[in-house]
């Protein structure tokens, strides 16, 4: 509020009404992060927004170029004509204030929503009527994205409780093509004809393979409240698009059940299956996304990042006809730390603390050879070697078979020698030491 007070100083001795639309202006120049004047007048001076459920997202038209890219198709076409997309979240936190984020990072036409409502929860699509709230943005009912932006809408008050589920749904009167989408949570969106926002439940839904648009959601709190991010790739965000359970939501039941009353910590999941740290794939590089993915989430604290697979595995893909790889893009073990120290870097310098974590073994699939174990284990080596990193999460050791250690424990292999099933994801969350996310 240093700006205010430069107002306030300057316009001392002006009329009242004078300085009350200086100080409007000054409050404005604040910029569209700030919380918004009904929220300021509902909450204590203290309170702040904190991420309670995000999603890293991926652009629509990579998905669908992607191998098997047209099991991602809908049947009644890849874009929203006239219809309601509802989307159901599952959050880490509680709260009695809460806001949705709208993505159009991958549009490439403004994303007009007509008309938007969120409430809690009851099953599938279906959500409790007295909980239902007209959501809104700038005190508008409608809102139009740009390409390439997010967006917020203003705060409502609806109590919520971590593990809850919050369904949003949308409006969209004019033809929109898919773009902006996540797989984190499957069998969570639907969509039906019309502008069913205020129906508690969709006649004849159609579910969607993948998520649309819906990235985000706050809460609004006065408590102090640990925030990590987990940030990775398939291993992170749950193998078969997380048909098996993921570790991060492990880990933020073990958190739940462990910590003290007052210790609220919230576990947002930004993995994308397939995605590399250092070249673009399935999804931005995890160089170029750190920062939107992971720094800008609200109030963050904390970041585990587990990356490295699919940089190794690409080797295995240097002499494809169309994928070639020129030397200077062959991945190695320096290249690839090189890359982490990078994510660190960037962390450090916005607060945040980071927990690295060591790439899991992955021995009998296409990715392994001898040389890219050997580039498994030199990263490994650097990892645990750090001594400027706030903690280090060893999901080889977790992981691993004892009787070969380059292969995945068969206890914990989902079938594909690659990622972990349900077991697996519960030993990679009891691998993280707690006491490293209250500090």
């Amino acid at each position: 509020m240093k700006l205010v007070s430069i107002w306030a100083e300057r316009l001392r001795d002006v009329t009242v009404a004078h300085w009350v639309a200086a100080l409007c202006l000054a409050v404005l120049a604040v910029g569209v992060q700030a919380v918004t004047p009904d929220d300021h007048s509902r909450q204590p001076a203290e309170a702040h927004w904190v991420a309670s459920w995000a999603v890293a997202p991926v652009d629509f038209t990579e998905m669908a170029a992607a191998p098997g890219g047209a099991n991602y198709s809908s049947p009644a076409g890849n874009d929203l004509r006239g219809q309601t997309l509802r989307q159901k979240v599952e959050l880490s936190l509680d709260g009695e204030r809460i806001r949705i984020r709208f993505s159009n990072r991958f549009g490439k036409t403004p994303l007009r929503i007509a008309a938007a409502s969120a409430a809690r929860g009851t099953g599938a699509d279906a959500f409790s009527p007295a909980t239902l709230r007209v959501l809104r943005f700038g005190g508008r009912t409608t809102m139009t994205v740009a390409p390439g932006a997010d967006a917020w809408s203003d705060g409502i008050d609806l109590p919520v409780q971590a593990g809850q589920t919050v369904v949003v749904s949308a409006f969209f009167d004019r033809t929109t093509p898919f773009a902006t989408v996540s797989m984190l949570e499957p069998g969570a969106t639907w969509i039906a004809p019309g502008n069913a926002v205020m129906a508690p439940k969709l006649k004849n839904p159609s579910p969607l393979v993948l998520n649309q648009i819906v990235t985000g959601l706050d809460v609004l709190t006065t408590k102090s409240v640990r925030t990590v991010v987990a940030f990775g790739d398939s291993i992170t965000m749950g193998t078969s698009e997380g048909n098996f359970g993921a570790y991060p939501d492990m880990l933020a039941t073990r958190l739940r059940d462990t910590q003290r009353e007052g210790q609220d910590v919230a576990v947002l999941n930004a993995g994308i299956g397939g995605n590399r740290l250092l070249a673009n794939g399935l999804g931005p590089s995890g160089l170029s996304r750190f920062e939107l993915d992971a720094l800008r989430q609200s109030s963050v604290t904390h970041a585990i990042i587990l990356m490295g697979t699919n940089d190794i595995g690409r080797t295995l893909f240097a002499k494809v006809p169309g994928a070639e790889l020129k030397p200077r893009d062959m991945p190695t073990a320096e290249r690839i730390t090189e890359g982490l120290e990078q994510l660190v870097k960037q962390a450090r310098a916005k607060g945040v603390k980071v927990l690295l974590g060591t790439v899991p073994p992955f021995r009998n699939t296409p990715y392994w050879s001898e040389g890219n174990e050997a580039m498994r284990e030199a990263v490994n080596r650097w990892i645990r070697g750090q001594q400027d990193i706030d903690g280090v999460v060893d999901f080889d050791a977790a992981l691993r078979d004892p009787a070969d250690p380059k292969a995945l424990n068969p206890l914990f292999d989902s079938g594909d020698h690659l990622h972990p099933n349900k077991a697996g994801h519960a030993a990679m969350a009891t691998a993280i030491d707690l006491r490293e996310l209250q500090e």
